[in-house]
């Protein structure tokens, strides 16, 4: 067992959850700090599978569920999720010297590092934007479309996730995705009202 999971061993046996995922996000997270840009929109989703996908799978063991069907949604909204945290946190990360966005795309867009950096931008950002937010939408809608109907219920935490996930990414829409001098964000109360409604409001 590596050093990082001892104190998770409790847990890992009340919950039978299976070494390996914890393994391989932390495999998944010294990979990340490895590699500061992204190539293309592959190197992304690999990131986004070892990190968030594999955290959700183990989420949803810890909630429970009857159909294996669960743990392929639980993996595609961890992907989802994280590009949604990606497109959040664009400015951030640039600031930071990390690239969670394809540069093959930004190129594309007729962008750089540089240029995000200074902020010299454009129309063209938005709409290189625009393509990963709608990414990040399409994941989590094909991932709760594909949730067994009688795992709904254990897997509120998931509902709830979605829905503020969506929430957030409209904000950022509705800003016009200023997200390179800002970080927008939803307010705890919002939060709460968006999960209560897409977890228990049925």
């Amino acid at each position: 067992m590596h050093l990082l999971l001892s104190p998770a061993a409790p847990a890992l046996a009340a919950f039978d959850l299976p070494l390996a995922l914890f393994q391989a996000t932390i495999e998944g997270a010294v990979a990340d700090c490895e590699r500061p840009a992204h190539p293309s929109f592959a190197t992304v989703e690999e990131h986004c599978r070892a990190i968030a996908g594999n955290i959700w799978l183990i989420s949803a063991a810890i909630c429970g569920y009857r159909d294996s069907e669960t743990r392929v949604c639980a993996r595609e909204l961890g992907v989802g999720l994280r590009l949604t945290a990606i497109v959040r946190d664009v400015g951030v990360d640039v600031r930071r010297g990390r690239l969670y966005l394809p540069e093959d795309e930004l190129a594309r867009f007729g962008l750089t590092t540089t240029s995000l950096r200074a902020r010299q931008i454009g129309p063209s950002f938005a709409a290189l934007m625009a393509r990963q937010a709608a990414r990040a939408r399409e994941r989590c809608a094909s991932a709760l479309a594909g949730l067994p109907a009688i795992d709904r219920r254990s897997q509120r935490p998931a509902l709830a996730m979605a829905a503020i996930g969506a929430a957030l990414l409209t904000e950022i829409e509705r800003d016009g995705f200023r997200v390179l001098d800002r970080r927008i964000a939803l307010t705890p109360l919002a939060k709460a009202w968006i999960a209560w409604k897409a977890s228990w409001a049925r």
